[in-house]
């Protein structure tokens, strides 16, 4: 690679670096936000951005006749920031990667696990995309459109064998591959695909098994998973369990504490007209829905409310304030209709 291509793709990337000094926050903030307001259950959503030593050794890297595999690295290399998320079993994969795909334009799409499958062989599972930051990507992401950048969905159970086997081999160095380690590491990968399978059945059993319930329970973090499994089926895709306790929180905030409460905010004609008026990418989550809900029956209390529920206050205040500008917007819209 030409000197004078590196010399100008670090005067690129630290001048892109001093900034965006938060890229790796911002990203990862705006993904996890995603991926909870369409019920995806996920275990993590966690990013990086390139170190400069990195990405050097990257864009240097070459074809075997010697052409450079990145003739214009700041524009052919697509990791320089990088988003991994993790979730608990396979079937939420492509529930994320529903949500993205909906969220940022698409430019690859490849589903490592498929591959390892169809060659006949174990080993590494992950689905990776390239994404770009469009015009209907978070608003929290608008100082990055245009930009491309990675993300790797896995199970949890993938990425522990993927980092493990990684840190093997890379200890290893030019050193040749031992067969016995070769041969225990094909075998743990069929023993996690096989304990993938497990999770998802698993999952399955649990979301068709919701009981009934008594209008008079107290909402709790404990009690609305059932509750919602019961007053809302299947319809809308559950959150991770963590966020009930939230969900308990801006409920409480409002002061719908029993299940009767929820039952009337969860009317089905309000329901409709919340989904004619937001007119949602994708089907949001129960999450997502209630809190829209809220937004939509108390306005800006719902905001005062809630705002500092969040550890992104101000981006939660920022973010209800403009969902609640398109729900007026299209309340006026069908007043005049």
């Amino acid at each position: 690679m030409n000197n004078k291509v590196i010399s100008r793709l670090g005067s690129y990337y630290h001048a892109w670096a001093r900034s965006h000094p938060d890229a790796a926050e911002e990203f990862s903030g705006a993904l996890e936000d995603l991926l909870s307001d369409g019920g995806v259950t996920y275990d993590r959503v966690w990013a990086r951005v390139k170190e400069w030593s990195s990405l050097k050794a990257k864009a240097r890297k070459q074809h075997p006749d010697g052409s450079p595999q990145y003739p214009e690295p700041w524009q052919d290399i697509h990791d320089v920031v990088g988003v991994r998320v993790t979730t608990y079993h396979s079937t939420e994969i492509p529930a994320a990667i529903t949500v993205l795909r909906d969220s940022f334009l698409v430019h690859r799409n490849v589903d490592k696990t498929t591959e390892t499958r169809v060659s006949g062989t174990f080993g590494y599972g992950s689905h990776h995309l390239i994404l770009e930051v469009s015009e209907d990507s978070p608003e929290e992401l608008r100082a990055y459109r245009g930009m491309r950048f990675e993300v790797q969905i896995r199970t949890v159970l993938q990425h522990a064998w993927a980092e493990f086997e990684h840190d093997i081999r890379y200890k290893r160095g030019p050193e040749e591959p031992d067969p016995a380690v070769d041969r225990a590491f094909t075998l743990a990968a069929g023993l996690i695909e096989l304990a993938d399978q497990q999770f998802d059945l698993i999952a399955s059993v649990q979301s068709s098994g919701a009981s009934t319930t008594d209008d008079e329970v107290e909402l709790s973090s404990e009690t609305l998973p059932g509750v919602l499994a019961v007053l809302l089926g299947n319809r809308f895709p559950r959150p991770r369990s963590e966020l009930f306790r939230w969900l308990g929180e801006i409920l409480l905030a409002n002061g719908v504490t029993t299940v009767a409460e929820l039952r009337l905010l969860l009317d089905d004609m309000d329901i409709e007209a919340l989904g004619r008026a937001m007119n949602y990418r994708f089907l949001p989550g129960q999450v997502r829905l209630i809190d829209d809900l809220l937004l939509r029956r108390y306005g800006d209390d719902h905001i005062s409310r809630t705002r500092d529920s969040s550890s992104r206050a101000t981006q939660r205040e920022r973010q209800l304030k403009t969902r609640l500008a398109k729900m007026r917007r299209a309340h006026i819209t069908a007043e005049k209709g």
